[in-house]
């Protein structure tokens, strides 16, 4: 595995909770909006998407509901539950932290006192 596919697949949930944070979506939508906004770079395949979806749900991070589509369809809308906004809060201050870390580290300062 890539050093690329490790970040990606640590940081999936966390995308997945941001987005769904922002409106509920199916799980097509979720992909194409990931690979939207992140140019590319979070490109991911529904194979992989799904069983992250259900451990999610299983979880209790996030809720599904049926909803018509404007072409009559069904499909399985994924929302983000108050577990679900509490768990977004906590993963994302720590990838701000691990950013802070890393960055400091790369450009060769000192990390910040209290945050390893």
């Amino acid at each position: 595995m890539t050093f690329r596919d490790q970040v990606r697949k640590g940081s999936t949930e966390t995308l997945v909770l941001l987005l769904l944070g922002q409106e509920a979506m199916y799980g097509y939508q979720i992909c194409q909006e990931m690979t939207r906004r992140s140019g590319g770079y979070f490109e991911m395949k529904e194979g992989l998407l799904y069983p992250t979806l259900h451990r999610m749900q299983q979880d209790g991070l996030l809720a599904s509901e049926w909803r018509e589509a404007e072409n009559g369809r069904r499909r399985k809308y994924y929302l983000i539950t108050a577990e679900g906004r509490a768990v977004l809060g906590e993963q994302t201050a720590e990838w701000h932290n691990f950013m802070t870390q890393l960055q400091a580290l790369l450009g060769g300062s000192q990390p910040q006192e209290g945050h390893a």
